[in-house]
C-alpha cells in the first residue's frame, strides 16, 4: 500500500509540460497552411533512382560535338552534263564551272598538242592531262564549257570515264583551269580570239568589217558555240568573208555545209557588200579536207550522187532564219 503513494508522487512530477504560446501559434500556421501534393517521384541526392534516369555514356558511333567548320574528309560535289554536237567525234562537258577566267581576252582556247598546253601565254594542266587520254585530239575551252574532240577509231565508252574524273579532280581541287604567263617568244601557243586583231582588210571597208563583226558576235557565234565550238574573223578582201571555225566545228565532216548554208546566207543577208564566205585552213586542216573530198567522192559512188553531209545539232546554222 505504501506503493501507491509514492506512484502518484512520481506522476505529479513527470505531468506534461504545457505548450508555449509561441509553438501554439507555429502548430496553428503548419496545420492551416494550404498542402500541395505531386506524384512526380522526389529523390534525394543520395536516394537510388530508377535506371532511366541515370546518366548513360554516346556509344562511339555516334558523333557528341556538330562543327560548322568543314573537315579534311569533305569534298564539293560538281554535276558534269554532256551535250553532243553535229560533230560525232566531239562532245560537248559543261561542269557547271566558269572555264576561262572573267575579263580574259578571247571567248575560247583550242589546245591541239601536248606543247601547246605547255606554251604561253596561256597553259593549262588540266588541257595536259586531256590530252593525254588515249585518243583525245585536242581540246576546246568555252567560257563555261570544255569541248573534247577525238579520233574516230576510239570509242567514246573508252574515252569519257577519264575526261569525268579528270575535269571533276581540277574543279573540286581548286586548281585554275588557265593561267596566264609572259609570252617572251611573241608566238601563241593556243588558238583563241585575240587572233583577230591580225585581220585583214582594206581601211575603206572598215564600216563593213563593223557590221561583219558585229552579226558573227551577236547572231551567228552564238549558235555556233551551242555545237561546242567557235568562230575566228580573218579578214574581208573582195567581198570573201574569210573565217575559221573552231572547236567541234574545226573537223566536223559538215563544216563546208554550216559555212555555206548557214553563215553565208545570213551574211549576205544583211550585208550586201557580202559576195561569198571562205574559210581559213592551217595546213593539217587541209590535209584532212582532202581526205574528206574523197571520201565523199566515194560515198557518192556507193549511194548516188544525192549523198550529201548534213549537220542536226542545237543550234545548227543549217536551220538558222534569216
Amino acid at each position: 500500500m505504501s506503493g501507491k503513494p509514492a506512484l502518484r508522487s512520481l506522476a505529479k512530477a513527470l505531468s506534461r509540460p504545457t505548450a508555449s504560446p509561441s509553438s501554439t501559434c507555429k502548430c496553428q500556421r503548419l496545420a492551416t497552411a494550404p498542402r500541395h501534393f505531386s506524384n512526380a517521384p522526389q529523390h534525394t541526392p543520395i536516394s537510388s533512382t530508377s535506371r532511366r534516369l541515370r546518366p548513360t555514356l554516346q556509344p562511339l558511333s555516334q558523333p557528341v560535338i556538330r562543327s560548322s567548320v568543314p573537315t579534311t574528309q569533305s569534298r564539293r560535289t560538281i554535276f558534269i552534263q554532256t551535250e553532243t554536237t553535229p560533230n560525232e567525234d566531239a562532245l560537248k562537258f559543261k561542269p557547271n564551272h566558269t572555264i576561262l577566267p572573267d575579263n580574259f581576252p578571247s571567248t575560247f582556247l583550242e589546245y591541239l598538242s601536248p606543247r601547246s598546253t605547255l606554251a604561253p601565254p596561256h597553259p593549262s594542266p588540266l588541257a595536259a592531262q586531256l590530252l593525254s587520254v588515249d585518243g583525245v585530239t585536242s581540246v576546246f575551252y568555252g567560257k563555261d564549257y570544255i569541248t573534247i574532240t577525238k579520233d574516230s577509231a576510239t570509242p567514246w565508252a573508252h574515252v569519257r570515264p577519264e575526261v569525268y574524273s579528270l575535269i571533276t579532280e581540277a574543279v573540286t581541287n581548286g586548281q585554275p583551269i588557265v593561267n596566264t604567263v609572259e609570252n617572251k617568244t611573241g608566238e601563241d601557243g593556243q588558238g583563241s580570239s585575240s587572233s583577230e586583231v591580225e585581220a585583214t582588210y582594206d581601211p575603206e571597208d572598215e564600216e563593213i568589217v563593223g557590221m561583219i563583226q558585229e552579226l558573227l558576235e551577236t547572231r551567228i557565234r552564238p549558235a555556233i558555240q551551242e555545237d561546242g565550238g567557235d568562230i575566228e574573223f580573218r579578214g574581208f578582201h573582195e567581198g570573201q568573208v574569210m573565217l575559221k571555225l573552231r572547236g567541234a566545228c574545226r573537223t566536223c565532216d559538215s563544216s563546208t555545209v554550216t559555212l555555206k548554208n548557214g553563215i553565208e546566207s545570213m551574211l549576205m543577208h544583211y550585208i550586201d557588200e557580202v559576195k561569198g564566205v571562205q574559210q581559213v585552213m592551217d595546213q593539217e586542216e587541209e590535209i584532212a579536207m582532202k581526205e574528206f573530198a574523197k571520201f565523199e567522192e566515194k560515198l557518192k559512188a556507193q549511194k548516188g550522187p544525192d549523198a550529201v553531209a548534213s549537220t542536226g545539232g542545237n543550234g545548227s546554222l543549217d536551220h538558222a532564219t534569216v
